[in-house]
């Protein structure tokens, strides 16, 4: 059976001598610490404890800014030393690792006609002033798509991919789309293909 507050327990009637004796210790150690109190410390606001740690402000970081894109340089085979053209870009952390990337849709320049597009992830330098470098490759400008719609909600990449059903189709006119969407899985970007309606 559990006993009752102070039922059963030492020294629970103790004498008044007893008291008087405790009091006059705890005055003893109260002095002593007073002795000791740095000659620094104000009255009224205690000295801080022996050994425990200062805290230290902590400044927010900078921001980081996103990988440029006209900073990078493209594996295109443009014809005739043709300059490449960001036709689309989007920033945000993809991979979830706090810093942010660049994904872009490429094309090689052109004045008219409608060039094959690359699509491509930029993440940092790997040197401080250095060019961004090309994490990833998500679509390949050798595979004749064309890229519309490119977006991004939250860390998903999203666009409509616009193909050719045969080699008769010109190149201005497309006749095959689907939509994707890439994220990061783990360690790499996985293309999540859209329903099946004309299939690229």
């Amino acid at each position: 059976m559990q006993q009752s507050a102070g039922q059963g327990l030492p020294h629970t009637r103790t004498r008044g001598v007893h008291w008087i004796s405790t009091a006059a210790a705890l005055g003893a150690v109260v002095a002593a610490v007073a002795l000791v109190q740095p000659a620094d410390a104000s009255p009224g606001k205690p000295a801080a404890a022996a050994g425990s740690p200062r805290r230290c402000r902590r400044h927010p970081a900078a921001p980081v800014a996103p990988p440029d894109p006209d900073a990078a340089t493209f594996p295109l085979n443009c014809a005739d030393g043709m300059p490449t053209d960001v036709v689309s870009k989007v920033s945000g952390d993809l991979d979830g690792d706090g810093r942010p990337e660049t994904a872009v849709v490429v094309r090689c320049h052109t004045e008219t006609g409608t060039p094959p597009s690359g699509v491509y992830v930029l993440s940092a330098p790997k040197t401080p002033g250095g060019p961004p470098r090309i994490a990833v490759t998500l679509v390949k400008p050798e595979d004749n798509r064309q890229i519309g719609n490119f977006r991004l909600e939250g860390r998903t990449l999203k666009a409509t991919v616009l193909g050719f059903s045969s080699d008769q189709v010109p190149q201005c006119c497309p006749d095959l789309s689907r939509s994707y969407s890439w994220e990061w899985r783990g360690d790499r970007y996985v293309a999540l293909p859209g329903p099946a309606g004309n299939t690229v």
